[in-house]
């Protein structure tokens, strides 16, 4: 009889488990950044001078564009150095899922540089940049297919592929280009076939109804293999014997509808002795939340910053930036924009608005402040402090007048201020600041990002290290690291 309880009790907890797997893979979501496929131009750049800044400025336009709608599109410069580029997540992405994406993307497509412009298709979004004007563009020369020639599938899953396939053209058109579709075979293992289409939103319907339907045509040739793409000029296509697509944004949550099954398959016993599991589990978490002691408590980390000289008021942060106004955009990284502000006391400050809010990992932000905070040099940029009490998690530096080395080597006018011994010493202090980090009495930071727009230069010109959003720390007795790739292309 214990046996039996025993046994049951498992099976429930296994139950429980699974459904909690299943609703934390369908709330984060997948960004889906393998790479497809990545073609380059075979025409080189014009003048790199002017071409190189214009590119970044449109990766960066269309970056606020993409963590607000999903797609952007982007045109800066004139004549040949002209850049136009365009990205777009597929539709099934959350906007967090899309940043993640477009990160990766952005982080490739640079490759094809001195060439003036490429495209890279991932599985969750698309990039691509030109010297011309390729907006409208639907159908070209490049367009090919991809099929995964792993696993051959039979008549049954070649049928279910035809009619999504058929589905998700059909639907796509009016649906602001974007459609789904899955078709199961009753009965059948594996025989489901998912099916995504996704045009580019600079496309008028006719043209992605022409991308897709020649998508459909090509994508054909790939059954009876199980997986296959088409990319496209104006559009890309997707289908799968395996379930790839995200779960659709609902007003009802996902945790409701898991209860609900597991509800149904148990008997009226089982569902008490889920609640009771269920209860214990709660209980237990609390309990654990309680006993907690130390560093690594996240709620004890915000306490001693709302007591310490680091934190700011989030509230006091926006007024200062005029509610982060564009008009006081300082500049834009990989992990946050820049803005200048003006503190009640008529300090000027940067303050840096990070991409991604760190409330959830309280402790590696609070952490990486107190790290930050700690080590002053004339080379470095100093931290004045943070906010993670708002909606979004901030950080707040000296402000520098002269703002970052690249737009004076990236400038004609203003490079002439930096004669030749003004760059030997706007190099010695970078040094002079690694060194500092590297062998600092309290603890050793390896920077991972050094690059021109990290280099910020105060009213006399002097170097000062910026942006240790990538900063890794090592231990005294080591004399070298191994991290994994970081930092900007």
């Amino acid at each position: 009889m214990m046996a039996r309880k025993t046994s049951t009790f498992l099976q429930l907890t296994l139950v429980i488990l699974v459904s909690m797997t299943l609703l934390h893979k369908g709330a984060n979501g997948d960004p889906r950044t393998q790479t497809v496929k990545m073609e380059c131009q075979n025409q080189l750049e014009h003048n790199s001078t002017i071409f190189v800044p214009n590119f970044v400025a449109v990766m960066e336009n269309i970056s606020d564009q993409m963590r607000t709608n999903g797609w952007g599109m982007s045109v800066i410069g004139s004549g040949p150095d002209t850049n136009y580029g365009l990205a777009q997540c597929y539709g099934d992405l959350s906007l967090l899922d899309c940043v993640l994406c477009y990160a990766e993307a952005r982080s490739l497509l640079p490759q094809c540089y001195p060439n003036n412009g490429g495209r890279i298709f991932l599985d969750g979004c698309f990039m691509r940049a030109e010297n011309y004007s390729f907006f409208q563009e639907y159908t070209g020369p490049n367009d090919t297919v991809v099929c995964g020639n792993q696993t051959r599938k039979g008549s049954s899953f070649e049928g279910s592929a035809r009619q999504a396939l058929a589905q998700a053209v059909a639907s796509a058109p009016g649906n602001k280009g974007y459609g789904r579709a899955k078709v199961a075979v009753a009965g059948a293992m594996n025989q489901s076939a998912y099916v995504l289409a996704d045009c580019w939103k600079s496309l008028d319907r006719s043209s992605c109804q022409a991308c897709l339907e020649n998508a459909l045509t090509s994508i054909l040739t790939c059954l009876p293999w199980s997986e296959g793409r088409a990319l496209n000029t104006g559009c890309f296509m997707r289908y799968s014997d395996t379930n790839f697509l995200n779960n659709i944004p609902s007003n009802g949550s996902n945790r409701g509808k898991i209860i609900v099954i597991v509800v149904s398959v148990v008997s009226s016993l089982m569902v008490v002795a889920v609640g009771i599991i269920i209860g214990v589990l709660i209980w237990k978490q609390r309990y654990i939340q309680k006993k907690r002691k130390g560093p690594s408590d996240a709620r004890k980390l915000v306490k001693i910053l709302r007591d310490s000289s680091l934190n700011f008021k989030y509230s006091v942060l926006e007024k200062a930036t005029g509610s982060f106004d564009n008009a006081n955009k300082l500049g834009q990284g990989g992990f946050g924009t820049v803005y200048k502000g003006v503190l009640p006391d008529g300090r000027e400050i940067a303050v840096k608005r990070l991409f991604f809010n760190n409330k959830h990992r309280a402790e590696d932000f609070y952490n990486e402040v107190n790290i930050i905070s700690s080590v002053e040099h004339k080379n470095l940029v100093r931290l004045l402090g943070c906010s993670c009490s708002g909606p979004e998690s901030l950080l707040v530096y000296e402000f520098l007048s002269n703002k970052s080395l690249d737009r004076f080597i990236f400038d004609a006018n203003r490079g002439k201020a930096l004669n030749w011994e003004k760059r030997l010493e706007i190099m010695i202090g970078t040094a002079e600041g690694l060194v500092c980090l590297h062998h600092n009495s309290k603890i050793k930071i390896i920077h991972r990002d050094i690059k021109a727009s990290n280099i910020l230069l105060d009213s006399r010109l002097r170097a000062k290290i910026a942006d240790f959003g990538l900063a890794r720390s090592f231990q005294d007795d080591k004399s070298h690291i191994s991290t994994a790739i970081a930092g900007t292309l």
